[in-house]
């Protein structure tokens, strides 16, 4: 599966347009990950357990909205858009992340 944030595919020629794919992983944070948060960023340096968890969140994100294309007969995904957003609130420090671009097939 080719995906790319660019509109276009300078190597390949499109055939087909699928249609919108989406993916998205939601992660929550606890006590412990904050408090080791807060500790780091005192202190300074990067928060790695945030960054690892954001990274396997990206990756399933990713990987679902490669199943929904492949589903579609599609070999790849264009205009592809990845957001982070805290839903908070009632959520927690839970994050969504969200995966998405245009389904095509090409040559």
């Amino acid at each position: 599966m080719i995906l790319t944030s660019s509109n276009t595919l300078e190597t390949h020629e499109i055939i087909n347009y699928k249609g919108l794919v989406t993916g998205e992983s939601l992660i929550g944070t606890n006590i412990y990950k904050d408090l080791f948060s807060g500790v780091r960023d005192v202190v300074g340096g990067r928060t790695s357990k945030y960054e690892e968890e954001l990274q396997k969140a990206r990756n399933i994100a990713l990987k679902s909205m490669e199943e929904k294309a492949e589903c579609l007969g599609a070999n790849a995904i264009i205009g592809l858009k990845i957001s982070y957003d805290n839903l908070g609130g009632t959520m927690g420090n839970t994050i969504l992340v969200t995966a998405y671009g245009t389904a095509v097939k090409c040559e």
